[in-house]
């Protein structure tokens, strides 16, 4: 999945407006967020997949969906699944920087 991908989904089904990511991060703007992480994007020299707002784009859609299928499962807030998937996002992370280390 690319960011246009992840935009495109976005437009269809946008996201609450504001957000609380973690303890430590709240997204009171989520339309303004997203747009920073599509403009940083674009702007980014080199690969995608090293661009620092890549990997906010990608964890933001990645904490909506789950999200998004806890509440419909059992209502569960935004914050509970918030934990799992940076864990999830920093250990893959970690083993591209492992693979790509030169």
């Amino acid at each position: 999945m690319n960011y246009e991908d992840i935009k495109r989904h976005f437009e269809s089904s946008p996201p609450p407006k504001e957000a609380k990511w973690t303890e430590w991060a709240y997204i009171s703007d989520t339309q303004l967020f997203l747009k920073s992480c599509y403009i940083g994007i674009r702007n980014f020299n080199g690969p995608v997949d090293r661009c620092p707002a890549w990997w906010h784009l990608k964890e933001f859609y990645i904490l909506m969906k789950k999200a998004t299928s806890q509440t419909t499962d059992q209502e569960a807030p935004i914050e509970e699944a918030a934990g799992e998937i940076i864990a999830e996002a920093a250990s893959e992370k970690a083993v591209f920087e492992e693979q790509t280390a030169v």
